[in-house]
């Protein structure tokens, strides 16, 4: 039988020398021993975190505001989740689609300084009264750009002639960025429903008057805009824009091709038609608009609209304000390029 205490053992005759597995000699060495017992120590020692490590790394945004906006227009616009009032303006699209192409042209282009800001209510409604000129109406287009900004998100509805809505593509963009009819009917639906209204009162006589007249009024019409503030009962702002008068230059008319397009006119400019597309390019003038101080129409009695004295007065009133600032503004003027 094997006895595993015995130390010695004989094996076919000579004797082998058996050594305990822990016996003397068999001792393990005294570095392996410290290593063991360090790494037991080490298992056994508290984890101390380092400062801020408590605290999980935030996660980094997947998407910017102007991603989820625009992924937010394109899920309501498929799905239909949108709405559209009476006139067709479709206040969603006319922000997230019309006015950032408008706005750089307001900020980067034509650079516009706006003045008397403090004028233009931030609720309730008002007829905002402007002179028109430039060739191209852009000057209702960045006149709306400034009331957008200037109070917080509010739209100017304006009013257009009727070959505004005539064109295929221009009529479709005019509704839907909020434009209708010059009409009584509508503007005094508009203001009663505390929107603010812009009108053009020289119509196509002033947007298409030559530069040499550049900067004096043409006639304001019969003052049907004054009995729809006085029906109403909303202030009237004067509206003064300076700048819009040089980028396209009107020197000719061809008469011929403006009947044969259904145009008021057909204009000849430094660079138009010469020059083709390239032509059409506004030039980079300095601009400014500046909103007058409120003329109230509340203090009328309402059969004062019938009387026409008094909308010719009124009438009278906004354009010569109009008029003196445009003057005001042009004495203070250095450059048409840098203001």
């Amino acid at each position: 039988m094997d006895d595993f205490g015995s130390e010695a053992e004989t094996v076919g005759g000579a004797e082998a020398q058996v050594i305990p597995l822990h016996g003397p000699g068999r001792e393990k060495p005294e570095a392996e021993r410290d290593l063991r017992e360090e790494g037991a120590a080490r298992e056994d020692a508290p984890v101390v975190a380092f400062p801020g490590a408590d605290q999980p790394a935030p996660a980094p945004e997947v998407l910017s505001d102007a991603a989820r906006s625009a992924l937010g227009f394109i899920r309501d616009r498929l799905t239909g989740d949108y709405t559209v009032d009476e006139f067709g303006f479709d206040a969603e699209l006319t922000d997230a689609v019309f006015l950032p192409p408008l706005r750089a042209l307001y900020k980067k282009w034509f650079r516009v300084d706006t003045f008397g800001v403090e004028n233009l209510p931030l609720d309730g409604g008002a007829l905002l009264v402007s002179n028109h000129s430039g060739t191209l109406p852009l000057d209702s287009l960045m006149t709306a750009v400034a009331v957008h900004d200037e109070t917080g998100g509010r739209h100017l509805r304006g009013l257009g002639a009727d070959l505004v809505f005539q064109v295929p593509l221009v009529g479709s963009f005019a509704r839907k960025s909020g434009q209708t009819l010059a009409c009584n009917a509508d503007a005094e639906r508009l203001l009663g429903n505390g929107e603010l209204v812009g009108v053009w009162p020289e119509g196509f006589k002033g947007v298409g008057k030559p530069f040499s007249s550049r900067y004096k009024l043409q006639r304001f019409g019969r003052g049907g805009f004054v009995s729809a503030a006085l029906r109403a009962g909303v202030p009237i702002i004067p509206v003064s824009v300076i700048g819009a008068e040089e980028i396209y230059p009107k020197l000719g008319d061809i008469k011929i091709l403006a009947r044969m397009l259904g145009l008021p006119y057909f204009p000849v400019t430094p660079f138009f038609p010469l020059f083709g597309a390239l032509g059409a390019i506004p030039l980079p003038t300095k601009w400014s608009i500046e909103f007058g101080e409120p003329i109230r129409t509340d203090q009328f009695e309402p059969e004062a609209v019938e009387d026409p004295m008094l909308v010719f007065q009124l009438t009278d009133q906004v354009r010569e304000s109009i008029q003196q600032t445009l003057y005001q503004r042009l004495s203070q003027r250095k450059s048409v390029f840098r203001g």
